[in-house]
């Protein structure tokens, strides 16, 4: 499979996405092609092994979703990207389909706020439980104390 061969394959099957050139292929799409791209990525471009995940807010446009997936055995490597959307903060979960999103997952819940729909265990991973917002938004206060860092 070479990037030519996947940007076809891309281009047939998810149209209204759209396709930079590569590498690495980046894919951006709707949030609710998000999890069907996967599983193409996953099934028909090969790419089985899950690289990260994680997010930008963008403060204007909203929250965007970021996760790259590879092809080992033909070095190919798709990044996928969607926009949530102005005060939306609800993404499908990867999760399922590629165990290594699960914790990544919780970190862009715990950093983001983003809450990833049909993840097994979406709880904080680097924060504790009664830490109160989410230190990665632009719209967290920098200077809001939190014990013992009052």
């Amino acid at each position: 499979m070479t990037y030519d061969q996947a940007r076809t394959l891309v281009g047939g099957q998810f149209g209204g996405a759209q396709v930079e050139s590569g590498p690495p292929l980046v894919v951006s799409l709707s949030a609710d092609a998000w999890v069907p791209f996967a599983q193409f990525a996953k099934d028909e471009l090969r790419c089985r092994f899950f690289s990260f995940l994680t997010a930008v807010d963008w403060k204007e446009p909203g929250l965007e979703v970021v996760a790259r997936v590879d092809n080992l055995d033909d070095r190919v490597s798709v990044v996928m990207k969607t926009r949530l959307g102005p005060g939306i903060s609800t993404c499908p979960s990867l999760a399922p389909l590629y165990r290594g999103a699960d914790w990544m997952e919780r970190e862009a819940y715990d950093m983001f706020g983003i809450h990833f729909e049909g993840h097994p265990d979406l709880r904080r991973i680097l924060l504790p439980d009664d830490w109160e917002g989410y230190p990665l938004l632009k719209s967290y206060a920098v200077d809001t104390p939190h014990p013992p860092y009052r």
